[in-house]
């Protein structure tokens, strides 16, 4: 009878993949369970073997971004909610900073492209509410716009999450988005007060633990 899948052994098995491939041990279907508990089989039981598995380590960090955008509560103020999916952008690499790195790693296929590329929507339709009230310039592209914050908030954060700088690096993005909004329209006064409401600086993470290897298969 086919073995039933255990999500706690799924998410094993995501975050051990991840977290070996940012150390740069070699993964094959034998050092990826070593030591874990967890059979060879649980690999073809969760994932269908190793193409789906590095698939599915791909495809996790976009989910957990997606569960973090949805999260983000929506206020009267485009701009302020624009700032906070930022914060959440970074939080969510600080916070996994091994999925975080696989994320756009086009040597990996996605499970579901679409599912990843919605994950973009949630900042596309904040500065679609922003052109909408007056704070963008009606000329405005929502989606250029949105990807402009994330390449801003990406440069940064990956420089810290998984790079040579420091925490503080990320203070600069509050600055950096205030002057990508006011060069887009928006009253200067009125963006660094929204910004500021927006921006949560994200607590320094400390050094990612190697995944739990108490599951069974």
């Amino acid at each position: 009878m086919p073995r039933s899948k255990d999500p706690a052994v799924r998410t094993l098995l995501v975050e051990r993949a991840a977290h070996m491939l940012r150390t740069r041990e070699p993964i094959t279907l034998r050092s990826l369970v070593a030591g874990t508990c967890v059979s060879t089989m649980a690999v073809y039981t969760h994932f269908g073997g190793m193409d789906g598995m590095w698939k599915a380590v791909r495809q996790e960090g976009f989910t957990r971004l997606a569960a973090r955008f949805a999260a983000v509560p929506t206020s009267e103020d485009p701009v302020l909610d624009l700032t906070a999916l930022v914060s959440a952008y970074v939080g969510n690499a600080l916070d996994h900073p091994d999925l975080y790195r696989v994320m756009f790693d086009a040597n990996f296929d996605l499970e579901d492209l679409a599912a990843a590329d919605a994950t973009l929507e949630h900042m596309v339709q904040a500065a679609d509410r922003g052109r909408a009230a007056g704070r963008f310039r009606a000329g405005t592209v929502p989606l250029e716009l949105a990807t402009q914050s994330w390449a801003v908030t990406h440069g940064l954060v990956s420089l810290v999450a998984n790079g040579p700088l420091p925490h503080q690096t990320l203070d600069h993005t509050a600055s950096l988005l205030a002057a990508l909004f006011v060069s887009t329209g928006d009253d200067p006064a009125r963006c660094r007060r929204s910004v500021e409401s927006g921006w949560t600086v994200p607590s320094p993470r400390r050094a990612p633990d190697p995944p739990s290897r108490e599951p069974g298969a």
